[in-house]
């Protein structure tokens, strides 16, 4: 045996490897390879919550409530997520300031709830406020938990001290069933080494590509974090993978360092259409 290829695509986004065999004249035997393409069924650290590699990003330059992908209107983002739901991806990554959640409520309306992980965020940062969002999250995405709930866009080298009531309201959700876990997206590096350093923070959302684009520091630096955080169990879900379109020339080599890396779990990138986002998850597949 040997030689493998890609030799066709699958339906899920993956591709089927073929294993030349010189017992059967050098023809190529069939074999799903799941293990390298944006399908791929991954584990987000030490949650359990099981998930694809790829996750839709719907906050491309998000904010007030708006983002590139909700601009596609509630019809047009909902049958984005479902495209890449058909192709096999089955994570959903919302937020409050992208104003997405009716969009991903209306997708969720035609999958099994159980099927795939929704994601959101919420800037509250005292503990009233974030058990309000909790309510209301639920309401506005039509389900009755969240999967990961973050704390977006910490910025604070004492956040963890500073916004505990935060983080003892998220605790409390997730005994109580309302989530199922908990974390942060990370803004500069002393939020990010504070995170690593956090037994709270089970899922952080980490900028990261090959030249440093939109990043809480140099590459090397956030990797040496990212270390410490996968040493810890953490579930570690990389974003601005193409630099916020800084690497739009560039995809594949951008797609290469972040698999190349053996510490992300997953990562999220926002298309805007469907050509971009099948185009995407054959990119990750050349890529892996």
């Amino acid at each position: 045996m040997g030689g493998r290829r890609c030799v066709g695509a699958r339906g899920d986004g993956g591709c089927y490897v073929g294993v030349r065999d010189a017992g059967m004249g050098g023809v190529y035997a069939y074999a799903a390879a799941a293990e390298i393409y944006g399908s791929e069924t991954v584990t987000l650290g030490s949650t359990g919550i099981k998930t694809s590699r790829l996750a839709m990003g719907t906050g491309t330059v998000g904010s007030g409530h708006h983002s590139n992908q909700t601009a596609l209107g509630v019809a047009g983002l909902s049958a984005l997520l479902l495209n890449g739901y058909e192709q096999g991806l089955r994570f959903f990554d919302a937020a409050d300031s992208y104003g997405s959640h009716p969009h991903v409520a209306e997708a969720l309306k035609h999958v099994p709830r159980e099927k795939v992980t929704v994601l959101t965020k919420t800037w509250s940062r005292d503990a009233a406020s974030a058990r309000a969002d909790l309510d209301r999250f639920r309401k506005e995405l039509g389900t009755e938990y969240l999967d990961v709930c973050l704390m977006h866009c910490v910025t604070e080298p004492d956040w963890t001290e500073r916004y505990r009531g935060v983080m003892e309201v998220f605790s409390e959700a997730k005994e109580k069933g309302i989530i199922r876990s908990h974390g942060c997206s990370c803004h500069s590096i002393e939020a990010l080494r504070a995170a690593a350093k956090s037994p709270w923070v089970e899922i952080d959302l980490v900028r990261i590509n090959p030249i440093g684009s939109h990043m809480d520091a140099d590459p090397d630096t956030v990797v040496s974090v990212l270390r410490e955080m996968r040493a810890a169990g953490k579930g570690i879900v990389g974003m601005k993978i193409l630099g916020q379109g800084d690497l739009s020339g560039r995809q594949d080599e951008a797609l290469k360092y972040a698999l190349s890396l053996g510490l992300l779990d997953a990562f999220t990138i926002g298309a805007e259409s469907k050509k971009e986002q099948e185009d995407l998850i054959r990119r990750i597949g050349a890529a892996a």
